[in-house]
Parts: structure tokens; C-alpha cells; sequence
């Protein structure tokens, strides 16, 4: 693991954090975040460019998450905005989570990814989703125990996609 893995420390107390070390080198890993394919195959459908300032959408299950690429420094930082809308006549549902997703990508001295993944305002509106099973990844929550582990697949659906 280098230094850069680390390098933005001070995340939001409502952000959700994943970090973990996979075997595939961070081109493969890269390939998974921002080939539109590759990425439907793990999260959602989606038209993403991964250059800065393009926007794209991901298809949601109840409306569309539009986004927007903040930072984009290939096989090292993903950066985009995360805005989800209430459709049109829907009162009932909370309204759509308005956050900023980071990945960030650091090669090990194995040739593999420490991979780091930031969403920032996304505890506080999406705690009772968090339950995921488990992938050998830790996991921390804003103020909480940030070297708690708690699992998650992410990181393992994102690699099988690639």
C-alpha cells in the first residue's frame, strides 16, 4: 500500500468508506468503474465518460441518478457527484440523496489495487441498506470506529464485472 491510498483522510462524519486490497492491477480496476458496460455489470446501467466535467446518469430502480465527474485521473482517482431525484408526484419518498463518490486507486507493491471508496453524505440517508455481505474489505462510518470492519461485496462484484 502507498501513501496515496490515504491521501484524503478527513471524510464527512455522515460519509461511507470502503477500503480494500484486490490482486488486479489498478488498470483492470479502473476498467470497472468507468467502462459503461463493465459498470452496469456490478452497480447500474449507465452512459458514464470518465472525464471531467461530463455528466451521465445511472438508471435507478425508481428514478434516475444523475452524475457528474468532478475529477478524473485514470487508474488513480474517480471523483463525480451523486444526485438522486424524487420523480414527479411522489411525496412519499424521502427526498433523493445529494452526495460526492470518490474512488481512489493506489497500486500495491504486489502489482494489485488498494482501492478506497468515499460517499460522502450517505450514512445518514442510507444506513438500513448498509447490511451487505461479507468480502474481506473493512468498512467505516463517518465519526464512528472508522477501522470497525462491517462487510461489503462492492469491491468483489466490481472486479468479476472487469
Amino acid at each position: 500500500m502507498t501513501d496515496q491510498s490515504h491521501a484524503d483522510t478527513n471524510t464527512a462524519p455522515d460519509a461511507i468508506e470502503f477500503e480494500c486490497d484486490l490482486p488486479e492491477p489498478p488498470e483492470k480496476v479502473w476498467r470497472a468503474l468507468t467502462v459503461p458496460e463493465l459498470l452496469a455489470a456490478w452497480m447500474m446501467p449507465n452512459d458514464i465518460s470518465p472525464e471531467t466535467g461530463s455528466r451521465f446518469a445511472f438508471a435507478g430502480p425508481e428514478a434516475a441518478i444523475e452524475c457528474e465527474i468532478i475529477d478524473a485521473e485514470p487508474e488513480r482517482l474517480l471523483r463525480y457527484t451523486w444526485r438522486e431525484r424524487q420523480q414527479p408526484g411522489d411525496s412519499a419518498r424521502q427526498a433523493g440523496l445529494d452526495s460526492i463518490v470518490t474512488f481512489t486507486l493506489a497500486r500495491t507493491v504486489s502489482g494489485g489495487t488498494h482501492l478506497r471508496i468515499v460517499h460522502d453524505g450517505f450514512a445518514r440517508t442510507a444506513m438500513p441498506a448498509v447490511a451487505m455481505a461479507g468480502a474481506g474489505c473493512s468498512l467505516s462510518l463517518g465519526s464512528r470506529n472508522p477501522r470497525r470492519p462491517i462487510a461489503a461485496n462492492t469491491p468483489l462484484l466490481l472486479l468479476r464485472a472487469a
